[in-house]
């Protein structure tokens, strides 16, 4: 797909309420089917399942784009390449050019994951990651969006209603018919009650509760690409190891781009996390990122350091809308921001570059230790699912869908084991994915 990333860039559709103009009915929801004689849409989406549980979270979310797909007008074909480990064992190398090629001449890619203890002794270009780093390189997808919100539980009149409908990234719909206001926002409280993951988080309840955050990474430069780098001794005659941190303009320009346009969809405040005071690659990343502020007067630009915002984000996450970061940064800062949520397989995310198929992933890892017993969370990469027909193929109404049955089934209490509490049910891989198809197909938001 050849979609300028300015057209991918779009934010999420929210539900908007007015305080001043408060619906005397609840939300409308019907069933869609599209007729017959209505032309479909057709893509094609390269599959790159890879290993430990990357196949029983892809099988999921297949089978949900599918039953979507149907409903919404849209034809999928899948074209289902090895990657990582897999590759490895299969081809000897952990992205085979097959691989490269045809997820290059799809419309998006959707990724399991790679990795496992199996490989971790292969030297560095025979191991998983090597094959997920020339993936992105691939593509040209230099900028990963990686949101992380959790919903808060206290909800306090109307208004409290009305923000935390607004403030979600993933659309809340309450499924309801013709009935009263009253019994709408009483109906709203128990299920939002039961739906909301806050005591899932590690972090206190009111520390975690109403986190909403992005964190806009850098994704193909600084350490993990830059040269000179490898092997080799030093003066002394002692065995070294080196990479370099090293960012042009370009590549800072135009990820503060999509960090500044991502803060101005969202409240308007962007927090840059760099190492200033030490690193000279910081130095002149805040230097590019200051300039390009000049194009946004209407967002607020601050700067902090990387050791202090991973304090920060422990102690205050609320303080934080954006996060635009390097590489090596990015990568940790997301994965500590997840798991303020609760869980990091709940997470979605989205590469995307300036044109050619996106690249979209849960952030989660292999987890070897649950391979193959249908323990694995599946949300994640279904919300990548969504985040695929989204940002990657236009397809809002459609991402709406598999965004309200993932909501949906966390109403009806499904859980499982890294979000379970003990009040609700527990299920596996399998059985979480065929709760959010019955979501999808039987309660979703009329068009208006």
């Amino acid at each position: 797909m050849a979609a300028s990333l300015q057209l991918n860039l779009r934010p999420f559709r929210l539900q908007q309420f007015r305080s001043n103009s408060v619906p005397k009915q609840a939300p409308k929801f019907a069933t869609i089917c599209c007729s017959a004689n209505t032309p479909k849409r057709r893509y094609t989406i390269t599959l790159l399942p890879g290993d430990g549980i990357g196949p029983e979270v892809i099988s999921v979310a297949k089978n949900v784009l599918n039953l979507t797909g149907s409903l919404e007008g849209i034809e999928f074909g899948f074209k289902e390449m090895p990657m990582g480990g897999a590759a490895l064992d299969l081809t000897g190398v952990p992205l085979p050019e097959e691989t490269l090629s045809t997820a290059k001449q799809s419309d998006a890619v959707l990724l399991g994951a790679i990795g496992g203890y199996k490989w971790d002794k292969n030297e560095k270009h025979l191991k998983p990651e090597t094959g997920l780093l020339q993936l992105r390189e691939g593509l040209k997808v230099f900028a990963n969006l990686r949101p992380a919100s959790v919903l808060p539980q206290d909800v306090s009149g109307l208004n409290s209603i009305f923000h935390c409908i607004t403030r979600a990234h993933v659309v809340l719909v309450i499924v309801l018919r013709y009935k009263p206001l009253v019994e709408f926002i009483s109906t709203f409280s128990l299920t939002y009650f039961r739906m909301t993951l806050v005591d899932a988080s590690t972090l206190k309840k009111e520390v975690a509760e109403g986190v909403d955050l992005m964190v806009v990474r850098e994704l193909t430069g600084g350490i993990y690409f830059g040269k000179p780098r490898g092997f080799g001794m030093n003066e002394n005659g002692e065995e070294i190891g080196f990479n370099t941190e090293i960012y042009a303009t370009y590549e800072i320009d135009r990820i503060a781009r999509v960090a500044f346009e991502t803060a101005r969809k969202r409240r308007g405040k962007l927090c840059s996390v760099d190492k200033a005071n030490v690193l000279e690659a910081s130095m002149f990343w805040r230097k590019r990122v200051m300039a390009i502020a000049l194009e946004y007067p209407d967002v607020e630009l601050t700067h902090m350091y990387v050791d202090n915002a991973a304090m920060q984000l422990v102690r205050n996450p609320k303080q934080f809308d954006t996060i635009v970061t390097n590489n090596i940064f990015g990568d940790i800062l997301s994965d500590e921001a997840s798991m303020i949520t609760g869980s990091i397989g709940m997470l979605p995310s989205a590469s995307l570059g300036e044109a050619g198929p996106g690249l979209f992933e849960p952030i989660h890892g292999s987890a070897p230790d649950i391979a193959g017993k249908d323990k694995a969370n599946p949300l994640a990469t279904i919300l990548s699912a969504a985040m695929l027909l989204k940002y990657g193929l236009g397809e809002e109404e459609a991402a709406l869908r598999i965004e309200t049955a993932v909501l949906d089934t966390l109403t009806r209490g499904f859980r499982t084991g890294d979000i379970y509490s003990g009040e609700n049910k527990l299920v596996g891989c399998k059985e979480m994915g065929d709760e959010v198809l019955k979501s999808i197909e039987t309660e979703v938001p009329a068009t208006v």
